[in-house]
């Protein structure tokens, strides 16, 4: 059961895909990053080396932000003795957790290291993340699916923290539980090749091979909550996570500053929360997450199932709306929009039914002039999915991140401290009498704080002794040195560590859906009283069987759902079938639990 402690905190938890983006994360206002291992990190692309990760940690440990690492995929027998090596380099260099899928870790005789449970390890019931929490995982990624009122059951029987997706891409199918890259293309998401299958555009037929449509039926809008924190807060998230370990500077800048604002407004207005790192972000720029890469928004499920969580149009960046087509002349194109537009900026449009685009080699107020005069007709609604503005803006120094200290200077005694630490010194001094007040020099000098992560709040002076600008500088240099080393000292042990038990798993998942790929992963599940300790389906694909488990149904955005009355349900006749070149997917809809699988004939 979830106790209250006298003070929560929230941890914002950015995306890096390597250790540049991981500092801007910081400094925008992440309180903890994950981050790609050498390898087995659920993006193959996404790689960092040891000594990259390690001076890392050093930069977000002066913050008391947290470095995650990726080690999510699931690993055969002798990658997991490559895994456990890697562990221990991650354990030795201070990286703060570790997020798994593979069952087989828990096995080893790892370093004491937290260990969190990937959203790969499909967390969605009461039951299985309390299950998770009982076996020592420290934190628990839960599924993208689910509803605000089903975290709120999940925090009443659990105590473990819970972290929670709140922006960026939606996978059509169950983290964990999608096989469809292997089945069609020998690259598995569960190792971190997915083909993303899901963003292609197939062919919809129903029984009789009558088209319903070429769309992309599978691919998502992309996850947008911001508006949404304060529900997510009061049902009991603790860790904030965006999505995007693929996604480059600009984006996870934006993004990040987007949510950081969100936090520090509830945590303003909001006794009892704080931020989990220390530090205080300012942005040079005003968050818009449509500028950055975006397929449009959805909240998903997070207030239950409604339509338009699918954007059949494209998988592409579709970005911000600029307004209708206004006129039309030889070589330029007129928009009726307030926003302002820039030469090179990218612009797109659907032009039977097709999602194109062109870029303004010039922009005259709302007069565009592209590269190629387009096919487009008055009326026509324009996007923008490249600002060159903003794209400019985002490649500069676009935040500061500082620690508030005071000074106190009382006699020759001059002390540096933060909200829990602190450290001093003696001051040489002759004991030489300030002839005048000098309590205004003493501060500008305290105060120049500009190549360190402090910023000084307040000076607070109260001796009658002259010092020299060196003997202040030299003092001050010192200090924040001291203080830093001495904020490294007190960094948090991991709340849990993993340990090894008995404890049942009740609903186990069955068959290949285990993602058993390893001796050590059968141990787990055999100790843990399961039975049926099937490979994986990367270890020995299966015919006939569903390859993706989806909330998302086709049946429900096209009005067919058998739970809707007859004069409200469109008949469609079964079976359905999505159709993308030599690629033919069946779709079985199981209403009884509202999920949709998909199977490959």
């Amino acid at each position: 059961m979830l106790t209250e402690p006298t003070m929560r905190t929230l941890e914002l938890l950015a995306p890096a895909k390597d250790t540049q983006i991981a500092r801007e994360a910081i400094v925008h206002g992440a309180d903890a990053v994950y981050i790609g291992a050498p390898k087995f990190g659920a993006r193959a692309a996404a790689g960092n080396t040891i000594n990259e990760l390690a001076e890392l940690v050093t930069f977000a440990h002066q913050y008391r932000a947290k470095v995650y690492i990726t080690l999510n995929t699931i690993l055969t027998d002798q990658e997991l003795t490559e895994a456990k090596q890697i562990i221990a380099q991650l354990y030795k260099i201070g990286a703060d957790a570790l997020i798994v899928q593979d069952m087989g870790l828990f096995e080893l005789d790892l370093p004491p290291i937290a260990l969190h449970a990937s959203t790969q390890c499909d967390n969605r019931t009461p039951e299985k993340v309390k299950f998770l929490e009982d076996i020592g995982c420290e934190q628990v990624v839960l599924a993208r699916e689910l509803s605000v009122d089903e975290i709120k059951r999940i925090r009443e029987t659990t105590s473990v923290r819970l972290e929670t997706f709140v922006h960026g891409a939606l996978c059509v199918s169950y983290s964990g539980q999608c096989y469809a890259g292997q089945a069609l293309m020998g690259r598995s998401a569960n190792r971190g090749v997915c083909p993303q299958i899901c963003r292609l555009p197939f062919d919809l037929q129903d029984a009789h091979g009558h088209s319903l449509g070429k769309k992309h039926w599978l691919s998502l809008k992309d996850f947008d909550t911001h508006h949404s924190i304060e529900e997510l807060i009061e049902a009991g998230a603790d860790s904030f996570k965006i999505e995007g370990r693929l996604k480059d500077m600009g984006y996870v800048k934006n993004i990040t500053a987007l949510y950081s604002e969100a936090l520090d407004r509830y945590i303003a207005t909001h006794q009892g929360f704080r931020r989990s790192s220390d530090g205080v972000s300012r942005h040079t720029f005003v968050p818009a997450p449509e500028k950055s890469f975006n397929r449009m928004g959805t909240d998903y499920f997070l207030h239950g199932r409604h339509r338009g969580i699918l954007n059949p149009i494209s998988s592409k960046s579709m970005g911000e709306i600029i307004g209708p087509i206004k006129r039309i002349g030889s070589n330029w194109i007129e928009v009726d929009t307030d926003k302002a537009l820039a030469n090179g900026d990218g612009f797109c449009h659907l032009e039977s039914g097709q999602l194109t685009g062109f870029r303004a080699n010039r922009a005259d107020g709302c007069r565009l002039y592209p590269d190629k005069m387009p096919q487009i007709a008055v009326g026509t609604l324009l996007y923008r999915n490249e600002d060159t503005a903003f794209n400019r803006l985002m490649a500069t120094d676009t935040a500061i991140r500082k620690i508030p200290v005071t000074w106190h200077l009382t006699q020759k005694t001059l002390s540096l401290s933060d909200e829990a630490e602190s450290v001093s010194m003696i001051l040489n001094t002759n004991d030489e009498i300030a002839q005048k007040d000098q309590s205004g020099y003493i501060r500008s000098q305290l105060k120049k704080l500009g190549d360190t992560i402090y910023e000084a709040v307040a000076v607070n002076i109260d001796t009658p002794y002259f010092f020299p600008a060196s003997i202040l500088g030299e003092a001050r240099r010192q200090l924040a040195k001291q203080l830093t080393a001495q904020r490294a000292k007190r960094l948090p042990a991991p709340a849990c560590l993993p340990k090894k038990n008995e404890i049942l798993l009740v609903n186990p998942p069955q068959g290949y859906r285990s993602n058993i790929h390893n001796e050590y992963a059968k141990a787990f599940y055999q100790r843990h009283g399961v039975t049926d300790t099937m490979r994986s389906f990367e270890s020995a694909p299966v015919n006939d069987v569903p390859v993706m488990f989806c909330k998302h149904c086709i049946k429900y955005e096209l009005g067919a759902c058998s739970k809707l009355s007859k004069d409200q349900r469109r008949e469609i006749e079964e079976p359905l079938h999505l159709i993308y070149g030599n690629y033919y997917l069946r779709l079985k809809f199981d209403c009884a639990h509202c999920e949709m699988q998909i199977i490959k004939e």
